[in-house]
């Protein structure tokens, strides 16, 4: 960690805690700085906002009062999950005051060179494969960001020796200043939280902070399929490396002839990669590109490759019961992402779909249930699920109350050779807090099979 004196004496406001908020809270006030945090939840039912009052740090809780700028704060870190319409962020806007989030002290403490990755899908494969490649490698790389690691905790951690493998969304992105990765993924765009940026066009403008600090002696690598990624990777002053699922490039990471190729360097069959998906392969590009850009081998490589079978609760491979084959991805909140994983399965699926109803109709999935042969539903948007059901043809649809009795049920119409597959396409929140609990719960279920 390199001991900057950039916060020495200086009043800094921290604006939400949950786990990145404690850890810039502390990591500010061993900096020298006069921390103040401000947290919407009540002291009373808030730990982490009495851990650091008993450290020192003054803590205010309950409500965010707009008259705590007057105070005299010269820098807000705020929470990522925090809008840029919350009246203090606006506030702190109109009096000059800067707004960051604790990405960006992450990259001014570290000694360590970053490896960033963002899109709207796939970030999570991406960074993990890139961060398991460069294990296998003899890399020392370290994970953080989006993926459950507090950047400003692991960069504390971090040597000259290291590579910090982060993943990034685009509300962290909005806060950054000097953030400058040696090499940056752009995975996709699609159209995503537009409730926080209002419009597609702010959104990708968030995305493409990645890159804003890059230059020629950096790397970006972007999805030659996309024509909002190629058009933002032209703004950018790196090196660009584009990969594609479809085509044959001049350079950079491409599939010829069943192979996937680097530079025009075939590194690997596709037929031996045990990740399944048309979209996955998008995922194994990138994440191949970062690692020989990094210098490592081809072996480490393939060998990841050949046993990386998912991220947990993204087309998770849980088990295999009298020949039928369950997948757990319950992260899949949104129609495109239970599209992507359709269109990984060739053979009959039973498809185990519902969840939060927010409005929207499903009839965009349609054209990818040809392989469905049953669908179980659960939750607020069933019957419109339902409904599409019927229109693809689908004759075999049981509505049931949760995952957990999904499961038996499916198992009950299935045949050996099926696939039976966790795919909500909606948020889990009308019935579990997390889609990460919803699919603790259908593994959970398919354990207990008899």
């Amino acid at each position: 960690m390199r001991q900057i004196e950039t916060y020495r004496y200086k009043k800094i406001l921290v604006l939400g805690l949950a786990k990145s908020g404690v850890t810039a809270a502390a990591l500010l006030h061993k900096l020298g700085a006069f921390v103040t945090v401000n947290d919407k939840k009540p002291l009373s039912e808030n730990p982490e906002a009495q851990g650091l009052l008993e450290e020192g740090i003054k803590v205010i809780c309950g409500e965010h009062p707009i008259e705590l700028l007057e105070e005299g704060f010269e820098l807000i870190v705020k929470n990522p999950g925090i809008p840029y319409s919350n009246p203090m962020i606006s506030r702190a806007f109109e009096m000059g005051i800067p707004v960051i989030t604790e990405v960006e002290l992450a990259y001014q403490i570290s000694e360590s060179p970053f490896i960033a990755i963002t899109g709207t899908n796939g970030k999570t494969t991406t960074t993990t494969l890139v961060y398991e490649m460069m294990l296998a490698g003899d890399k020392s790389s370290l994970i953080a960001g989006n993926i459950g690691k507090v950047a400003s905790g692991v960069a504390q951690k971090a040597g000259e020796e290291n590579t910090i493998v982060i993943e990034l969304s685009s509300f962290q992105l909005m806060g950054i200043d000097t953030f400058n990765p040696k090499i940056a993924i752009i995975t996709n765009l699609y159209d995503a939280h537009l409730d926080y940026h209002g419009t597609r066009e702010e959104y990708i403008e968030a995305k493409a902070n990645i890159t804003k600090n890059q230059t020629s002696a950096e790397f970006l690598i972007v999805n030659a399929e996309q024509q909002d990624v190629m058009e933002l990777a032209r703004q950018s002053k790196a090196t660009i490396v584009p990969f594609s699922n479809r085509n044959e490039l001049s350079e950079g990471a491409y599939v010829k002839n069943g192979w996937i190729c680097f530079n025009g360097e075939e590194i690997m069959p596709i037929n031996e990669i045990a990740l399944p998906g048309t979209h996955n392969l998008e995922n194994i590009l990138s994440s191949m590109a970062a690692a020989k850009l990094s210098g490592v081998s081809n072996e480490a490589i393939q060998e990841v490759l050949r046993t990386f079978h998912g991220v947990k609760h993204r087309l998770q491979f849980i088990a295999e019961k009298n020949g039928r084959k369950f997948y757990n991805d319950s992260k899949a909140t949104n129609i495109l992402a239970t599209v992507n994983a359709l269109a990984a399965f060739s053979g009959p699926v039973i498809l185990l779909a519902g969840g939060l109803d927010r409005g929207n109709e499903f009839d965009e999935l349609i054209p990818y249930l040809k392989n469905v042969k049953t669908l179980i539903t659960f939750g607020q948007t069933a019957p419109k699920i339902e409904r599409i059901a019927r229109d693809a043809g689908i004759k075999e649809i049981e509505r049931v109350d949760n995952v957990q009795e999904a499961v038996p049920v499916a198992y009950k119409y299935s045949n050996s050779g099926d696939v039976i597959l966790l795919s909500p396409a909606c948020a889990s929140w009308d019935q579990y807090k997390t889609f990460e609990v919803r699919g603790d719960i259908f593994i959970e279920a398919v354990h207990k099979l008899k």
